[in-house]
């Protein structure tokens, strides 16, 4: 079997607090298989963005990455000296965001934005300019000539977010990390962007971590989909495997709360409560306080994520769901 081009094996991401240091990340082992995508699922407060951060070794102070690896083609991120690091990021790693507005800067036009993105990592060959817009033209951005001299404030939120996908993409990076990146889209522009994402995807054979809490989203674009609660992973599949065959007991919430055209519903399905804060975790499995299917022995240990099929694992002791379900 190929070896994935990204291998997170036990990142744990720990913030300093008047309390003692908390864990937003805790012990996460994932891969990202070459050309292919993988989903990062959740709810706001699961540790997905700063997974994605703590990848790019962007962890805002007071955290930091106390335990782990990053393993870029068996290189180790977390080992690299700053300088090493920023040549990574933008050039062999790329990340797109959710507001593009807060990433663009809005006294520089597009094109000395994109422009600087190659210069950083000394992108030669043919004039700069004609490659800023060749890379506009990529994202299927409409008279690129004329947009490269447009600042960020003239542009829709679609246009803006292809801008970003556009200098994400302008040193053909071999991982592409979009956090969030159709949230602040309507249906039909976000159709477009992840269609985009699909064919850049197909022309560059790049890998991307798609991270949302969208999971209409990840059905769409996804191959693989891990899904996070309160900084773990506690389901892990194949994108097919996991929607027809979901084992934990959130995932069939996250599920449940999706309205679908094939049912007839009186109302969505809800998960009560709230993903507990890192600095006040209950004891055992994290989810027991919201789950249906909690019993005394959930709240005993943490479980860890353990293989229920080929590919698909769980972290859950009454896994498989229908096994708790029956009882």
């Amino acid at each position: 079997m190929q070896a994935p081009l990204l291998a997170i094996d036990g990142l744990r991401t720990v913030f300093r607090t008047s309390s003692g240091e908390v864990a937003a990340v805790d012990g996460v082992s994932l891969a990202v298989p070459r050309g292919r995508t993988l989903g990062i699922v959740g709810e706001s407060g699961c540790g997905k963005s700063m997974l994605s951060l703590s990848v790019m070794r962007l962890v805002p102070r007071p955290g930091r990455v106390a335990a782990g690896s990053v393993r870029l083609e068996g290189r180790d991120l977390l080992t690299l000296s700053p300088a090493e690091m920023r040549s990574v990021r933008g050039g062999q790693v790329a990340m797109i965001f959710q507001e593009p507005m807060t990433s663009l800067n809005p006294v520089h036009t597009i094109g000395d934005q994109i422009i600087e993105a190659m210069q950083a990592h000394e992108a030669g060959g043919r004039d700069l300019r004609d490659r800023a817009i060749e890379a506009l033209r990529r994202v299927r951005i409409p008279a690129p000539e004329r947009r490269l001299d447009e600042y960020p404030h003239q542009l829709s939120g679609g246009m803006r977010q292809r801008v970003m996908i556009a200098m994400a993409l302008a040193c053909r990076p071999k991982l592409l990390i979009a956090d969030e990146p159709t949230t602040a889209l309507d249906v039909t522009v976000q159709a477009q962007i992840l269609d985009l994402l699909r064919e850049l995807q197909a022309e560059t054979g790049m890998s991307i971590i798609l991270i949302t809490h969208d999971l209409g989203v990840v059905a769409e674009m996804a191959d693989e989909v891990a899904v996070m609660y309160a900084g773990r992973v506690v389901e892990q599949a194949t994108a097919r495997a996991l929607f027809e065959d979901p084992q934990h007991p959130y995932t069939l919430g996250l599920l449940g709360s999706i309205p679908r055209l094939d049912e007839e519903r009186d109302r969505l399905l809800a998960i009560e409560g709230a993903v507990p804060p890192p600095f006040a975790l209950p004891p055992g499995c994290r989810f027991a306080p919201r789950c249906p299917f909690s019993i005394t022995e959930c709240t005993a240990a943490m479980p860890p994520l353990r293989e229920l099929a080929e590919g698909h694992g769980a972290a859950c002791i009454r896994a498989p769901v229908e096994q708790a379900v029956a009882a």
